[in-house]
């Protein structure tokens, strides 16, 4: 035989998988459609639980309303995790891996917001969980950062993370909408909820960066002490000035290594130029790049909202778990100990309208100023410490925030 097919059976999968599959939305149902798209592929969906019974494209016997009818039938032995709330996905995988069954999730609030544990149950009880789809829809990221950039090369992960806020985004500098038409606009495709929030407030790219930051360097990082800023304040003065500076802007999420064994991350907008990358990134596609000692820039582009792309991740993870994969996380056990490093400067535009606010902001230096009727601004540097001292008050003032793209040494 030769060495072509003999290649060939690496990919022999050694058990047949039993999915028990909690959620039947898009990326639920997307997962469905895949797998019947994919005969060679030795998996089936045996049984799928939600929350409530009602009217769906395949008979009423796949369903199930009681977590236990998948987490105790011994025959199950793969869960794939689809669901919107993060406490009950929280326990439902707790409870897949010390039942011994590995497990599949796209749930990026509940994992960054237990990381530690998670990574402690799959040693404890050798399992293994995946979790490709929570980061950047069906970009490989966390695959890769395991894999191929394992590796104390690398310097920084930066990307736009959420494409229903890049979308908007788009719409505002491709189109000439207004945000507030492009959100509409962004709800009615499915891109955005009716509460977009999770979206437009930053939260979403912000557990995603957790997940990242994970990958990259081996620490993890708790959510609530992430400087996290969204878009939802964006004004036509922002637009405005953005375009006379022939700049976009995109919210962005980043992590960087800086000196002595520190790290640094964030979620912002970001004013950004034709010399980057992710200034085409468009629409609802993710964009990612991976910066390195040796390899300078590598970038990464990719759809990152909708039920199929979401569940080509998920599927991704299906296929690895068939073969044994597991996450080693390389960093995080042999790497040395990185640390969060709060005092960074970097150079914000901040544009108010009344200048009471300017008590809040504690600026090391003011590079750039406008004073008008309506609108005023402030461009100068500022530490991320002071940002995330107030990081709970940004949203409730009459502000928008974006990084220049420039920093101070660290």
């Amino acid at each position: 035989m030769s060495d072509y097919f003999c290649g060939l059976n690496i990919f022999v999968m050694k058990e047949k998988l039993r999915i028990g599959l909690f959620g039947y939305g898009v990326v639920g149902q997307g997962l469905y459609d895949v797998l019947q798209s994919t005969p060679a592929f030795d998996a089936t969906i045996a049984k799928i639980v939600v929350k409530e019974k009602k009217e769906r494209n395949l008979p009423d016997s796949m369903f199930y309303y009681n977590p236990d009818e998948i987490l105790e039938d011994p025959e199950i032995n793969l869960i794939v995790e689809l669901i919107d709330n993060s406490e009950d996905a929280y326990k439902i995988v707790k409870k897949a891996l010390q039942k011994g069954k590995n497990a599949v999730s796209a749930n990026k609030k509940m994992l960054a917001e237990h990381l530690e544990e998670m990574v402690s149950l799959q040693k404890e009880n050798n399992v293994s969980l995946l979790y490709e789809a929570s980061a950047c829809g069906s970009i490989p990221i966390i695959r890769s950062l395991e894999e191929y950039y394992d590796n104390d090369l690398l310097l920084s992960v930066t990307g736009i993370l959420n494409g229903s806020s890049n979308y908007i985004l788009s719409n505002v500098f491709d189109h000439n909408q207004s945000y507030d038409d492009a959100l509409k606009e962004a709800q009615d495709l499915g891109f955005a909820e009716s509460d977009p929030s999770f979206d437009v407030e930053g939260y979403d790219s912000l557990y995603k960066l957790i997940i990242i930051t994970l990958h990259s360097f081996g620490i993890i990082v708790k959510p609530e002490n992430v400087l996290t800023y969204g878009i939802s304040n964006i004004s036509e003065f922002d637009i405005n000035y953005a375009r006379e500076k022939r700049f976009k802007i995109k919210l962005v999420g980043q992590v960087e290594r800086l000196k002595d064994q520190n790290i640094t991350l964030f979620v912002l907008p970001r004013f950004v130029g034709r010399d980057k990358y992710i200034y085409s990134v468009e629409e609802e596609f993710n964009g990612v790049v991976v910066k390195g000692k040796a390899y300078d820039k590598q970038f990464m582009f990719g759809k990152g909202a909708g039920g199929h792309p979401t569940s080509s991740a998920v599927l991704s993870d299906i296929t690895a778990l068939a073969h044994d994969y597991k996450y080693e996380y390389k960093k995080l056990n042999y790497f040395k100990e990185f640390k969060y490093f709060k005092n960074g400067t970097v150079e914000i535009y901040l544009r108010y309208s009344d200048s009471s606010v300017l008590k809040n902001f504690k600026f090391d230096s003011i590079s750039e100023e406008y004073n008008g009727p309506k609108y005023s601004y402030k461009i100068g540097f500022v530490k991320l410490s002071s940002l995330i001292e107030i990081n709970s008050l940004l949203r409730e003032l009459d502000i928008f925030i974006a990084l220049t793209g420039k920093s101070l040494n660290y």
